[in-house]
């Protein structure tokens, strides 16, 4: 299985990519959201979902782990396939898609394109309860910002509090982002005051 892959890259449009890796050129179907964190880059690491069926293969590249989570979320809805998760990813980003079905907001989920008012009322009903736990979520990429322990520590000591993993994460990167040396104490102390 493909994680990533790195490399130059050859091509670039808003829905495709050509990156080239030991001479070879992955043509890879790309989001918006990707898009624009690739524009004006030489290089890229891509994480990859391989996309395999009985009459095509395809690989659908993010930029981050992130979007790739959610988008693994989004197809394991009934109803929902990959080039519609790909549109999902392309007209909002990561986090108007989760605090849309964290809200309910069906309209906001119903002004994509391919997305009915069944298909909206399915992703919130199946997606909600996954997304409150921090699902779609990539973890590693707090951990990147500090200490992985202590971020990890304080972490499951929220949770443990009651408070739902999506939240946490939100409100530490959020902390990490201003005061990236912070101690674990006075991490838990300003998110519980965030929270």
């Amino acid at each position: 299985m493909i994680d990533y892959i790195k490399g130059e890259i050859i091509e670039l449009s808003p829905a495709e990519m050509t990156l080239e890796n030991n001479g070879i050129g992955y043509k890879i179907l790309i989001s918006l959201q990707t898009f624009s964190m690739l524009e004006g880059k030489k290089d890229a690491i891509i994480y990859i979902h391989h996309y395999l069926r009985e009459d095509e293969e395809l690989f659908y590249g993010f930029g981050n782990k992130d979007e790739r989570e959610l988008f693994r979320l989004l197809i394991g809805v009934s109803g929902i396939g990959a080039a519609t998760a790909r549109m999902m990813l392309s007209s909002l980003s990561s986090e108007e898609i989760r605090n849309a079905i964290i809200a309910e907001d069906i309209n906001k989920i119903k002004s994509i394109k391919g997305i009915g008012l069944k298909s909206a009322q399915r992703l919130i009903l199946e997606l909600k309860d996954k997304v409150l736990k921090g699902g779609g979520a990539d973890m590693p990429s707090l951990m990147n910002q500090a200490n992985s322990a202590i971020v990890e520590e304080a972490t499951t000591a929220l949770v443990m509090l009651g408070f739902t993993k999506a939240n946490v994460q939100k409100v530490i990167s959020s902390i990490l982002k201003t005061d990236p040396n912070i101690s674990i104490e006075s991490l838990i102390k300003t998110a519980l005051k965030k929270l």
